[in-house]
């Protein structure tokens, strides 16, 4: 099973589109991580994002982004309907896959010491990963917003951040990290203007108010209507179509009616299937009915579709792809094996180089992946030279000058594949060697793949450096990759070796 986390991050800033491009560019930069939805609110100021991807790649994106909304968001000059504190206001990670709220609660802890070392950030861990009962909620954490927590950090020892200084950022506040089941936001527009009905709504709706459990609401005025604004924290205990319908029959007790509601962000298909389920007063579950759940589950997962196009006619992906996506599997057994060793006792004298070892995989395998999709780009390039008009003197020279800087490009591409399975290779055979033993055949798996890689990729350099119009130009990258291949071998054996005398020994 994939192991998958969504990552929710809401900033300040929803009129700016070139802020709002930033940061979805830095959420993009991580490999691995596909954004799923970005939506903007000018009335709040405020812009939500939802990403996913393994817990390794969602951290980083979400470390990226933070620093990029430190760098381009000033809370001083930042008003909006939303209650806020910081730039990068709340980042909430939600499991989705193969990793449980303890998982989530564990990087949420990671990223708020990272976040408050790297970039002095006062960090509050909230909801599951709240270290202390009252910073559960949110909106205890964030009363009076950046205005009263610049005076009260560092003065008052009970706004002391989990991590960071204990002082509040000067221009990005400061943030809530934490770990929470899925949430579902959801606006109610009453067709009036009166917020102070929409307030009151609010309040008797809410969990804090003995209201509805699970819910969170709070009334606000939005383009000149009343909105009821809430978070639901649990869809299973407390619907979007149980809200709908309380929210209407206590507006109409005003005599007032409802104009729209909204969904903010994502919202799990159960919800929607369930308030359809409702209207349409079905007596069993549509969601067996659903066509388009079918054709998903016939398309098969984004890996099987891959393998079909690297299988395909297409020049692309091909050789050099196939090579970093060996390269990038290495680096997860690596890190498996790594991870297992740091947390059996009988490894305790090795288990802080494992635990270094794994996070330097992780972070190979990144490179590995963001590599699949660079060598296919980059041949891309080489054909697109090879199509270039060359019917006069002026054209030929533009088309040959074309073509050996994209074959250098493509050269260049699979030289980083090596050099980067190398690095997997000599960790793939630290986890032969010392490891947990009754994972030897995965550290084996790891150094043979991790040596195909390198020879892959080394493939690849030489054979684009030999089209060049002059091959002495790519000599540089044919030297250091041939480095590699010799190196990788030497790797390899050492990893085979040890492997062996494990596997192959003679059973007593």
């Amino acid at each position: 099973m994939n192991r998958i986390v969504e990552c929710v991050p809401n900033f300040s800033e929803g009129r700016n589109p070139e802020v709002i491009a930033a940061l979805k560019e830095s959420i993009l930069s991580v490999p691995g991580v596909k954004l799923l939805d970005v939506q903007s609110d000018a009335s709040h100021h405020r812009s939500v994002f939802t990403f996913i991807g393994s817990p390794e790649a969602v951290s980083e994106a979400a470390f990226r982004a933070i620093r990029t909304a430190a760098e381009r968001i000033d809370l001083n000059r930042h008003q909006g309907e939303h209650p806020r504190m910081g730039a990068a206001d709340v980042v909430p990670f939600v499991p989705v896959s193969g990793v449980s709220m303890e998982d989530c609660i564990e990087l949420a802890k990671k990223l708020g010491e990272r976040v408050g070392r790297e970039l002095e950030i006062p960090v509050y861990l909230y909801a599951r990963a709240a270290t202390r009962p009252e910073r559960e909620s949110l909106p205890k954490i964030r009363k009076g917003g950046f205005e009263a927590l610049r005076e009260q950090i560092g003065r008052d020892p009970e706004k002391d951040p989990d991590f960071g200084p204990k002082r509040i950022h000067p221009t990005a506040g400061c943030t809530a990290i934490g770990a929470r089941p899925f949430l579902v936001a959801y606006n109610i527009y009453l067709d009036s203007s009166d917020v102070a009905a929409a307030d009151a709504i609010a309040k008797e709706i809410r969990t804090s108010s003995g209201g509805l459990p699970a819910l969170q609401a709070k009334g606000f005025e939005v383009d000149g209507k009343a909105q009821v604004s809430m978070n639901l924290l649990d869809i299973d205990v407390t619907s979007p179509s149980k809200v709908f319908s309380v929210v209407s029959e206590k507006a109409a007790a005003r005599g007032i009616g409802v104009l729209k509601s909204e969904i903010v962000g994502l919202i799990p298909e159960r919800a929607i299937w369930r308030a359809a389920s409702d209207a349409l007063k079905l007596d069993e579950p549509v969601e067996p009915h659903l066509l388009e759940a079918r054709i998903r589950e016939a398309m098969g997962p984004a890996l099987d579709s891959w393998i079909d196009e690297l299988a395909s006619a297409a020049p692309t992906p091909g050789g050099g792809s196939a090579a970093a996506l060996a390269g990038a599997l290495a680096a997860a057994l690596v890190a498996m094996v790594s991870r297992i060793t740091a947390s059996r006792k009988s490894y305790a004298a090795v288990a802080s180089e494992f635990a270094h070892i794994a996070e330097e995989a992780d972070s190979l395998r990144l490179k590995l992946r963001e590599l699949v999709d660079r060598d296919a780009r980059a041949y891309e390039s080489v054909m697109a030279a090879y199509r270039l008009p060359k019917d006069t003197e002026e054209q030929k020279r533009r088309r040959l000058e074309e073509i050996d800087r994209a074959l250098l490009e493509a050269a260049e591409v699979p030289l980083e594949t090596a050099r980067a399975a190398a690095a997997v290779l000599r960790l793939a055979r630290r986890c032969a060697e010392a490891g947990y033993r009754s994972a030897a055949a995965d550290s084996g798996v790891a150094a043979l793949l991790a040596e195909a890689a390198v020879r892959g990729a080394v493939y690849n350099v030489e054979v684009n450096v030999r089209s060049l119009s002059d091959p002495a130009k790519g000599e540089p990258l044919s030297r250091e990759a041939r480095e590699l291949d010799i190196g990788g071998m030497k790797e390899a054996s050492a990893a085979a070796k040890a492997v062996g005398n494990e596997i192959l020994k003679p059973v007593s």
